[in-house]
């Protein structure tokens, strides 16, 4: 909206003094033209912003001048500026709106205290892009547009069209009454009925969203905490192999990176881990286990070990002798 990019506008220039309309432009995600057309909107309500010719110029504020905002204290300012990226904000489309709402916190710290908390946000970092051994993280994406249609029709409690893509199936489209959103591990999920029946929808496999004009049957008061737990329970209890292993602490994330979900861990005698793990079917668990050779032993189910046992027993056939 067009309100909130004026302020988004006016808190830059205080925050960072003067800027280029190209600048401005960048920050706001919109063209230069435009930029230019809201400093005049801002000049004509009374706004103090002028313009610096040459090749330092840009734009600024008069000294002094100070937006009227909600103030927070210096800790709640401060662990909102530290947080780092939300899971949820990238996975529902709420990353812009996170940028605008940090420039308003920032703004409304006083000023002996704003040095404090910009540093702050330089010495924490949350979620980078890859970990320890250089892994990717990759997240979830969904089309803009996408998403902000999901996003009214569970506000607005309205039914959705969504043409959505299943595992191993051509997309197509449905009608469903949105309850939620949740976003788990940086993948989002849209919790819904269809024809009254549970649904659950990873977010990324939907091609298109069209908010509808009718109501959604819902309730009105939804424990979304309480839905996703009883969700993810029937989920890991259809058609999948539970898995008892033991395995080297250090390989503890290679191993669970492979795995749907963990059911149980306890610290082995011999200082080794043992889990228990849910893998979607026993190809998916033997490819897991032999990646990690020796550093993980599968323990349970017995047709996982004589699985593993053949693979290596084959394996050691072949290199027992000279080569051809």
């Amino acid at each position: 909206m067009r309100a909130d990019r004026l302020v988004s506008l006016v808190l830059l220039l205080r925050q960072r003094g003067r800027l280029t309309a190209d600048a401005l432009a960048r920050e706001l995600a919109v063209s230069t033209r435009t930029v230019l057309r809201d400093i005049e909107a801002l000049s004509a309500a009374g706004v103090p912003v002028y313009a610096e010719r040459g090749r330092h110029g840009g734009f600024a504020l008069l000294p002094g001048f100070r937006t009227e905002l909600t103030g927070l204290n210096h800790d709640e300012a401060l662990a909102l500026l530290t947080a780092g990226p939300g899971r949820g904000e990238q996975a529902f489309g709420l990353g812009s709106a996170r940028a605008s709402a940090l420039r308003k916190v920032l703004d409304a710290l006083p000023e002996n205290h704003r040095a404090t908390a910009s540093d702050a946000v330089r010495r924490f970092l949350v979620e980078p892009e890859t970990d320890l051994l250089s892994r990717r993280v990759v997240a979830d994406e969904v089309p803009g547009t996408t998403m902000t249609e999901v996003r009214r029709a569970v506000l607005a409690g309205h039914r959705l069209r969504i043409h959505y893509a299943a595992t191993g199936q051509d997309p197509e489209w449905r009608t469903v009454d949105p309850i939620g959103l949740v976003t788990v591990r940086d993948r989002g999920y849209l919790l819904a009925t269809r024809a009254g029946a549970d649904r659950t929808y990873r977010l990324s496999r939907v091609r298109a969203a069209e908010e509808l004009a009718e109501a959604a049957e819902r309730p009105d008061r939804v424990d979304l905490d309480r839905i996703w737990r009883e969700r993810s329970a029937r989920f890991l209890g259809d058609d999948h192999l539970v898995v008892l292993v033991r395995v080297n602490p250090a390989r503890r994330e290679d191993l669970l990176d492979t795995a749907v979900a963990v059911r149980a861990e306890a610290p082995d005698a011999d200082g080794r881990l043992r889990l228990e793990l849910t893998y979607q079917d026993s190809r998916h668990a033997e490819w897991a286990l032999w990646q990690l050779g020796m550093d993980a032993e599968a323990l349970a189910p017995q047709s996982l070990r004589t699985a593993l046992h053949d693979r290596a027993s084959a394996l050691a056939d072949r290199y027992g002798g000279t080569s051809a």
